[in-house]
């Protein structure tokens, strides 16, 4: 392992994960601890609720030769599933039920697989040459199925860290899977500062449009692979709609 630099610029880094080690460690009395290693009350439903409300009006606008079928399987699936976590903790996510955890993986795969049919659908017309439509059908179908991919993703990362929503309520694992910004310098953030559905959908954009991550890293060896595969469907998808833009233009 190299060694930290010293100086100026070495000594900040250092002071950080000195810092980090030690809360880690919880060596700070559990009042001092910021707020994603101690219990909280828990993030706010609305967020994440708006983001599925929306994924699945994305899903409902897609054509028809782009949906799983029948048509309204998925979408119904997905409201069903969100109604009984809305009914089961419909402010604050707390609650810890391998029934309730059960739901919300659940929806997410169930939206995962709307996603990925509709994005195979997309690629492979968009391959063969059979999707209908003029140039402003295949960016418009293309622009739904990547925000779609974007939120899903954002999902997956808010489900998965650290045990989920409810499990980061009840600090009942102090290792990240992901290391947001704030969690390096808590000098810099609110004292009751931890990551909630906002910041995963953060994560999840800029590494779609970046194809790497930006501020926050990935530390754990599942979310290595999942930032990866999401990266490299969205260069999948952007290079197969330019191609079809280019040929359209010959």
């Amino acid at each position: 392992m190299s060694e930290i630099p010293e100086g100026p610029v070495g000594e900040p880094v250092r002071a950080r994960m000195s810092r980090l080690a030690r809360l880690l460690r919880f060596e700070l009395e559990p009042q001092n601890l910021p707020a994603w290693l101690r219990r909280t009350r828990g993030e706010h439903r609305v967020p994440v609720a708006l983001a599925i409300i929306a994924l699945i009006a994305l899903q409902l606008s897609l054509s028809n030769d782009l949906v799983f079928r029948p048509w309204f399987l998925m979408p119904s699936l997905e409201v069903a599933l969100l109604v009984v976590l809305l009914i089961a903790s419909p402010t604050r996510i707390t609650r810890e039920s391998a029934i309730l955890r059960f739901t919300g993986l659940a929806l997410v795969a169930v939206a995962s697989v709307a996603t990925l049919w509709s994005g195979w659908r997309l690629g492979n017309g968009l391959l063969s040459g059979d999707f209908e439509g003029d140039a402003a059908d295949v960016l418009r179908s293309a622009i739904s199925v990547w925000f779609t991919s974007v939120i899903v993703a954002a999902l997956w990362y808010w489900e998965l860290d650290r045990g989920g929503p409810a499990a980061r309520a009840h600090a009942r694992n102090p290792y990240p899977d992901f290391l947001f910004p704030q969690m390096t310098a808590p000098e810099l953030a609110h004292k009751d500062w931890e990551p909630t559905f906002p910041d995963y959908l953060f994560l999840s954009f800029t590494n779609t449009t970046a194809f790497s991550p930006t501020d926050t890293l990935p530390l754990s060896r599942w979310a290595k692979m999942a930032m990866m595969v999401q990266s490299a469907a969205s260069i999948l998808l952007v290079a197969l709609v330019i191609a079809r833009a280019v040929n359209t233009l010959h």
